[in-house]
């Protein structure tokens, strides 16, 4: 005689009961939304005191889909949405109605290096391998939109690697790329929660020419490593012309708001390859303990 198996849970799961309710006669009690379950109540859901639970759920869904999907650490990419593609720069400059447009189309045409610069970075990154549990490391992260964004989705396509978007819900409407690996194309309501799943797998990140979004990425990060809330990594910085013509970094040290050395933690980079391999030299010279080397942190 064997050993009797005990069942694995002795409760339904909730897709069990979700699907009863739908088939529960009609009554005035069972019309109400009051009957309804609370997880399948969507007004319930969206109320104002909802907001904690909301956040968690945004928290945790991509987490648990990252975690399945065996996605062991990120490279990030911030960057604006308006660098043109190379091929289409002209085009912009063609479309300008008058000269201030015309100088703003010119400029963001001279930026359009970037994308490829991107894009041929995104290969580097994304033909790293698996380590031995399985995950995936290097794995490129965008915030799934155009321009920079969909460069660096476009440079793991690229190499035959899955990539990932995190899209956020705008007045205008932004749609993720068509790159985007969609199993792991999200959809966040909270930037701040977009933010964090930037950062929980990140170990390394580059920055390129942005706006009001790159400025708010890059800076928060500047802000984490500075105050030890997260460990030092590689921030790669594109583009040293923009960024020191739109950001005075050395004022901020002499005007002692800042020390000296906080400018170390960011490298200044204008080559896909020089940036590879400064990631590469950053993890020779900084190894996690084996303990370490896969998951996320808290």
């Amino acid at each position: 005689m064997t050993d009797p198996v005990p069942p694995k849970r002795i409760f339904p799961e909730a897709k069990v009961d979700a699907k009863s309710a739908r088939h529960v006669p009609s009554s005035p009690q069972t019309e109400s939304e009051a009957y309804k379950l609370a997880f399948q109540d969507i007004d319930f859901l969206l109320r104002e005191d909802l907001r904690p639970v909301r956040f968690q759920l945004e928290l945790l869904k991509p987490e648990l889909l990252m975690n399945e999907a065996k996605i062991g650490s990120t490279f990030v990419f911030y960057g604006s949405a308006r660098i043109p593609e190379p091929s289409l720069a002209d085009a912009l400059v063609a479309g300008a109605t008058d000269d201030r447009q015309r100088a703003i189309a010119e400029r963001l045409k001279a930026k359009s290096l970037f994308y490829d610069v991107a894009r041929e970075l995104a290969q580097l990154a994304s033909s790293c391998g698996c380590d031995e549990d399985g995950k995936r490391h290097f794995v490129v992260c965008s915030g799934g939109g155009p321009s920079v964004m969909e460069a660096a989705n476009r440079g793991a396509i690229d190499v035959g690697a899955e990539f990932i978007g995190l899209n956020i819900v705008l007045p205008h409407e932004q749609l993720p790329n068509r790159y985007v690996t969609p199993d792991l194309s999200f959809q966040f309501h909270y930037f701040a929660l977009r933010k964090m799943h930037f950062l929980l797998r990140a170990r390394a990140v580059a920055v390129f020419p942005g706006g009001f979004g790159t400025f708010d990425e890059f800076f928060e990060l500047l802000t984490l490593i500075q105050t030890g809330k997260v460990r030092p990594l590689p921030v790669l910085l594109f583009g040293k012309e923009f960024w020191t013509k739109v950001v005075n970094f050395e004022a901020l040290v002499e005007e002692g708001v800042i020390a000296p050395h906080d400018l170390d933690i960011f490298h200044w980079c204008e080559d896909a390859k020089e940036a590879w391999n400064f990631v590469e030299s950053f993890y020779e010279e900084h190894p996690a303990p084996p303990r370490e080397r896969t998951g996320t942190p808290e």
